[in-house]
C-alpha cells in the first residue's frame, strides 16, 4: 500500500497577481514560497492551471526538477533547462511555448490560477518541453508532499 501524501503550504506574495506577473506586465513567473518541506524531498514539480480557459486544467506552467528550496524566486526564464535564480527543467505550456505564461484574462473578466506545488523523492528523467501528461506519468509513485495555492487576476 502507497504511503499517504503529506501536505505542503504554498503562498504567493498576494491573493491577487502583481502586474509584472502577468501579460499587461513583464509575464515573470511569480514568487512561491513552500513550507513544511521533508527532508527527504529531493526536487520539486509546479504546475499553473487556469480552470476558465478550455477546460479545467489549461496549463500555463510547469516546472520540475526545483531544488528543494522554501522559496522559488520570482523571474524564472523561459526556457527548458534553468540554472538561475534555481536549478529546475520546465516542459511545454498549453500555449505551446516553454515556460510560465502570465495572466491573461479577456478584458472584463476576472480569471483564478492555480498553483500545485509537489514533492517528489528523486529528480525525474524528463526532457525539457515534456507535456504536462509526460509529468504527470514520471511523477507516479514519487510524490511524498502536495500543496496549492491560488491567485486571481481581472482586466
Amino acid at each position: 500500500m502507497a504511503a499517504a501524501v503529506e501536505k505542503l503550504t504554498v503562498s504567493l506574495p498576494s491573493a491577487e497577481f502583481r502586474i509584472w506577473n502577468t501579460c499587461d506586465g513583464a509575464d515573470l513567473s511569480p514568487e512561491l514560497r513552500i513550507g513544511h518541506l521533508k527532508p527527504e524531498v529531493r526536487s520539486i514539480a509546479v504546475f499553473a492551471l487556469n480552470p476558465a480557459e478550455e477546460g479545467c486544467s489549461f496549463t500555463s506552467w510547469l516546472a520540475w526538477n526545483i531544488d528543494p528550496l522554501s522559496l522559488i524566486p520570482e523571474g524564472i526564464p523561459p526556457q527548458g533547462v534553468v540554472t538561475a535564480p534555481v536549478n529546475a527543467v520546465q516542459g511545454t505550456n498549453d500555449y505551446g511555448t516553454l515556460g510560465y505564461r502570465g495572466p491573461c484574462p479577456p478584458r472584463g473578466e476576472t480569471h483564478r490560477y492555480h498553483f500545485k506545488v509537489y514533492g517528489l523523492d528523486a529528480s525525474l528523467n524528463l526532457p525539457a518541453g515534456a507535456t504536462k501528461h509526460e509529468l504527470i506519468e514520471a511523477m507516479k509513485g514519487h510524490v511524498l508532499q502536495f500543496g496549492d495555492t491560488v491567485a486571481i487576476y481581472g482586466r
